[in-house]
């Protein structure tokens, strides 16, 4: 018993150590290094145990292929999950939510909302809803319906996360501000140009704050904002907007 424990800990090391060089880039370690935790869980533990299962998971998430052979290598891991652990396991979870990922990155619209509404049915049993993993799903369960234009759904999931993570995390969170954001390309899309203004507008401002006037985020809102005075017709705003951020380049309507 003392052997199994003192092995389970190398085990443990060896996918610690994998996750290290996934947050390096170093692929190559990477994967060495997941598929010698993933041996030796199997041995040890089973192939159907659950860190056998999570560490093929991650080998499957680091290991180069294209997007299909991934969704369905996905798709046939969750149901061995689901199998072995049950679809209320936070493995499971996990995975559901990396394969709706992975469609909705697909275009596959519809089969990632059906991905993302059985990932959060167990997330809100699990974790419970005001969790920052349900509210991100609840997050991605909003920007599905906004990829397909049904914008009255898209507002309505988008508003519950922004709520939940402005509860949980803060109203200037940078997760917060990124559902404010999207939340604003909803009411520009629905042509409601002074809703969409104010959201551009707060998101812009608590991003400056938080992560500075270059980084990508803030950036991203400032082009928000310009498209919306353009769309809008004030030239005025619009130029300013410019004259700060020169680097979006749309033109003077």
């Amino acid at each position: 018993e003392r052997e199994v424990g003192r092995k389970l800990e190398l085990l443990d090391a060896y996918n610690e150590l994998g996750t290290a060089c996934m947050w390096v880039d170093d692929w190559d370690e990477c994967e060495r290094y997941y598929e010698k935790a993933k041996l030796g869980f199997e041995e040890v533990l089973g192939t159907e145990s659950e860190k056998a299962l999570e560490v093929t998971y991650s080998l499957l998430c680091s290991t180069g292929m294209n997007e299909g052979e991934r969704i369905d290598k996905l798709k046939a891991l969750v149901e061995r999950m689901v199998g072995a652990l049950g679809e209320e396991n936070v493995v499971t979870l996990m995975t559901l939510n990396t394969l709706g990922n992975q469609l909705k990155d697909n275009g596959e619209y519809e089969e990632a909302r059906k991905v993302y509404e059985r990932c959060l049915a167990g997330q809100e049993k699990v974790l419970g809803e005001d969790h920052k993993d349900t509210l991100g799903t609840v997050h991605n369960l909003g920007t599905g319906y906004h990829r397909v234009k049904d914008y009255e759904k898209a507002l309505e999931y988008y508003e519950r996360a922004s709520k939940g993570m402005e509860k949980l995390l803060g109203k200037t969170h940078p997760d917060t501000l990124r559902t404010v954001t999207n939340i604003a390309n909803v009411y520009w899309r629905l042509e409601d140009y002074g809703k969409a203004e104010e959201l551009y507008q707060r998101a812009l401002e608590g991003n400056k704050a938080q992560l500075g006037k270059d980084h990508a985020g803030t950036r991203k809102c400032a082009m928000g904002l310009a498209i919306c005075f353009g769309s809008a017709g004030e030239k005025l705003k619009l130029s300013k907007i410019l004259e700060e951020y020169p680097h979006i380049m749309i033109e003077l309507p």
